[in-house]
């Protein structure tokens, strides 16, 4: 198994991370855009405690870190947020030590990127159970869109997955 991030040298200077719990419902949003962008050694898939990102980010120079929200807003809705200018407040965090504090940790520790973005997508469905309500996996689409462009990944082919493999047949 290759490392996602190669070491400091050869690390890219952007990355995507996709944070999430792929068993609680609109808490997958985050990595249902990471696997949307596809195999690419600079977008990372993220399921355990966001503290371990610590490791995973240092020595790149931007960062854009998507995961689920819960603000009170229409669920489908896409919050971008400065990551390091503005408080990135925990709405609900599934982690014992969350997005929120491993940001504030970081600043503290001077370990930090340059650059953060945080996408957070509204959710609708946060209990046990599999699959992205409606309206979170349209915005999911969206974000995976906008992500590709700035990552410079052409749109998957038509009839093609976003992950580049031909679309499952059930």
């Amino acid at each position: 198994m290759r490392d996602p991030l190669p070491h400091a040298r050869g690390r890219s200077r952007l990355i995507v991370i996709g944070l999430g719990n792929s068993f609680r419902g609109d808490d997958a949003a985050g990595l249902a855009v990471a696997r949307a962008l596809g195999d690419d050694p600079r977008v990372l898939v993220h399921e355990g405690e966001p503290i371990d990102l610590l490791d995973r980010w240092e020595g790149v120079g931007e960062v854009i870190v998507v995961d689920a929200a819960r603000s009170g807003a229409a669920p489908g809705t896409v919050h971008r947020l400065d990551g390091l200018a503005e408080p990135v407040t925990a709405g609900g965090s599934t982690h014992a030590f969350g997005l929120a504090e491993t940001l504030a940790l970081a600043r503290a520790l001077g370990r930090a990127p340059a650059r953060m973005q945080v996408i957070g997508i509204e959710g609708e469905r946060f209990g046990a159970g599999e699959g992205l309500s409606p309206a979170v996996a349209r915005a999911v689409e969206q974000v995976a869109r906008d992500l590709r462009a700035r990552l410079g990944k052409p749109a998957p082919a038509r009839g093609q997955a976003p992950d580049g493999d031909a679309p499952a047949r059930t």
